[in-house]
């Protein structure tokens, strides 16, 4: 407790120097004093406040810890998942908010702030305790509870989670490894628009692990990512697409696997649900998502079928001419391929060859916006390989002639 002096010198000499400021104020011109009468009055305002805070027992909180946070949102979550929220009323209601609360604190422990960075230690054994249990499973069964902003906040601190390492180990990765079932729930959130995002954002950073990938690629939901693309909603729609883009050029041995296993379902669906889409964003993303994957060198088995498909460059010379000149350039970069394969089976040859004239009037003309010597090589030499088409392959007519703007 402090002294009777140390209480007079705190509350009592918070009035006693207003006073003096006041006989200042009145009787001096000397500005010198006045601004040390005043410093000096600050100064004991600050100790007086300090002292009462004493005097009264008010302390500064002390901040969770790591586990703490973790251990007191997974007893949240555990009430909120098996209570009743109409039966519970504003019971439940406050344990929301509390959990949104400790959900901030994650992100502030996992993230850092403007001023500090994130200590190390601290996300250790964040990382540790969230993982330790099932309070992942939890979060995403409960997070249609919370509002939007605990939304975000847990979305972004299991984003987080997928990158911290512990001992040399992804410890969410390990975990995963062992809940692969999450994965399914997370897909199937792209058909709520109002948690679409959120189960999307964490998807993405989750399939970073290889074993989450694969699973996800062969799981029964991959399909339905097809459709998701399509939604006429457009930031789900986005965000659908950003998750396949991700699945289909992280891991490249394990998408070539993919690929090389599900060749005819995957593309089937690639082409008439993405290529052939009538939405000008999807033709546009499936597009140059094609050539990514097709000039990956890890697919060059999956390059030479796709190329060796008179129904796909059809698509492509069809791409060709759409109304939008990205769609074109991109569509030139993988219709580039059908021409150079050294091996074109004789009804691609055919088809091009019939419509030689008008795809050479047509590239006369094609040009991009700005100098790219790369793409004018390869121009050329489309071009130079049309021009040569041996006519003898073409001995009947296909019937397949595309016109060109």
């Amino acid at each position: 407790m402090p002294t009777q002096g140390e209480g007079q010198g705190g509350v009592g000499g918070v009035e006693g120097s207003l006073g003096n400021a006041m006989i200042l104020r009145k009787g001096s011109g000397d500005s010198m004093k006045r601004s040390s009468s005043f410093t000096k009055l600050i100064n004991k305002a600050i100790v007086t406040n300090k002292t009462v805070k004493t005097l009264f027992g008010i302390k500064a909180k002390k901040p969770r810890t790591s586990v703490e946070v973790v251990n007191q949102a997974s007893l949240l979550l555990n009430y909120l998942h098996s209570s009743d929220p109409e039966a519970d009323g504003n019971k439940y209601q406050e344990k929301v908010m509390e959990l949104a609360i400790l959900l901030s604190e994650m992100k502030l422990i996992l993230y850092g702030t403007s001023e500090s960075e994130p200590i190390q230690e601290a996300c250790s054994q964040l990382t540790q305790e969230f993982f330790k249990d099932d309070t992942l499973r939890l979060l995403i069964s409960c997070l249609p509870t919370l509002d939007l902003e605990a939304r975000k906040d847990a979305t972004q601190v299991v984003a987080n989670l997928q990158r911290q390492s512990v001992n040399s180990r992804l410890v969410a990765s390990d975990y995963l490894e062992n809940n692969l079932d999450l994965l399914d729930h997370l897909i199937v959130g792209y058909e709520d628009p109002s948690l679409a995002l959120h189960y999307g954002g964490m998807l993405r950073e989750c399939i970073r692990h290889q074993v989450v990938a694969r699973y996800v690629l062969n799981c029964e939901h991959m399909k339905k990512l097809f459709d998701y693309i399509q939604l006429p909603n457009f930031d789900v729609a986005a965000d659908a697409i950003s998750t396949f883009k991700g699945l289909m050029t992280r891991h490249k041995s394990t998408v070539a696997e993919f690929l090389s296993e599900n060749y005819i379902w995957f593309f089937d669906e690639f082409n008439s649900k993405l290529l052939e889409s009538p939405n000008y964003i999807t033709r546009r993303q499936a597009v140059k998502l094609l050539g990514d994957i097709l000039l990956d060198r890890s697919n060059s088995g999956t390059m030479v079928r796709y190329v060796s498909s008179k129904e796909n460059l059809k698509i492509l010379m069809n791409l060709l001419r759409d109304s939008s000149k990205s769609i074109q350039i991109d569509a030139f970069h993988v219709f580039k391929l059908f021409v150079a394969n050294q091996n074109k089976p004789r009804e691609i040859v055919r088809i091009l060859y019939n419509n030689s004239g008008k795809l050479l009037r047509f590239f006369e003309n094609f040009k991009i916006d700005k100098e790219d010597e790369v793409f004018e090589a390869d121009k050329a030499q489309v071009v130079r390989e049309i021009a040569e088409l041996d006519h003898c392959a073409s001995n009947s007519s296909s019937g397949e002639l595309f016109s060109f703007q």
